[in-house]
């Protein structure tokens, strides 16, 4: 049954492969849990192991967001479960799990962003796909899976823009702005070529490419950031979710209106989008010196 849900994540759902291997964990930790404290079958639980299975986990110290995680990890297999009609109920359904702090994202200020585009070389093959690939993750926020499976027909040049296939395997389009635009056609006419070449699969058309021509993953794109940090002598390390915060946040900053951020972003949800409308501190400062009566009297003076 965990094979089978699985490949109803992938296939279905359209999850990546991180989001699913996450909860195939969670998943199979539970399981232990059952064994190792011989509670019985999955399929038949006592109403109370969720609770049970909470009070655990709050005792190995897992943060409050871990345990969120996992909870509903397994809420969502025993609801395929009920699908599947191998349960009659979801025992998950209304387990309560330790209320998480809320953090605000971590993105980078645009000089910060500027800096990890200077620090890029263009006159070589891979310099010009990270440079095309960082342009497309900042000006677009897509999801670094959404970006990796990417391929070269959902790439629009006439109407400038491009086809991504979101959570749910719901499709969007994101606007692509003239220097993205500009950098993707150059590393298409000559970058990935050279790559290309260099493949065992010369029919592949993924859009981005790893070092052996291969289709680049993930994991590929965080080891991409860790060097473009490095190139820039960057006190900061930089993951593909922080350029998707810093790209929400500049934008909210910059006046766009929260609906049009969802739309970009792909959230299902306005509350998840919400949480960018916090306003960096240089803002509210300016905000401040522009508008305050004696702030302004005094600037003038």
């Amino acid at each position: 049954m965990i094979k089978r849900f699985e490949e109803y994540l992938r296939v279905e759902r359209n999850y990546s492969d991180y989001t699913v291997l996450n909860y195939i964990n969670d998943i199979k930790e539970f399981m232990d849990y059952l064994a190792s404290n011989q509670l019985g079958d999955y399929l038949d639980l006592r109403p109370s192991i969720p609770r049970y299975y909470v009070s655990y986990l709050s005792g190995k110290n897992r943060k409050p967001r871990s345990i969120a995680r996992k909870i509903s990890s397994i809420r969502s297999f025993y609801r395929y479960l009920m699908k599947q009609g191998m349960v009659d109920h979801n025992v998950f359904s209304e387990v309560k799990t330790p209320k998480s702090e809320k953090n605000l994202p971590k993105f980078l200020y645009v000089e910060e962003i500027e800096t990890l585009f200077q620090s890029l070389r263009v006159d070589t093959v891979i310099g010009r796909r990270d440079m095309a690939l960082l342009e497309l993750l900042y000006g677009t926020g897509m999801r670094v899976s959404e970006c990796c499976s990417l391929r070269l027909e959902d790439v629009d040049f006439y109407h400038n823009n491009l086809i991504v296939m979101g959570k749910g395997s719901k499709e969007r389009y994101l606007p692509l702005y003239e220097q993205a635009k500009t950098e993707l056609l150059d590393y298409i006419n000559h970058s990935r070529l050279h790559l290309l070449a260099k493949a065992k699969d010369l029919n592949n058309t993924t859009l981005f490419l790893n070092h052996r021509g291969g289709s680049l993953t993930p994991r590929g794109v965080r080891v991409i950031l860790n060097r473009i940090t490095d190139q820039a002598a960057s006190h900061f390390k930089v993951s593909p979710h922080m350029i998707r915060h810093s790209f929400a946040t500049h934008l909210l900053d910059n006046g766009a209106d929260l609906r049009s951020v969802q739309e970009l972003l792909g959230h299902v949800n306005l509350s998840t989008t919400q949480i960018y409308t916090h306003v960096s501190k240089e803002k509210i400062k300016e905000a401040y010196m522009e508008v305050f009566p004696r702030a302004k009297r005094k600037e003038e003076k």
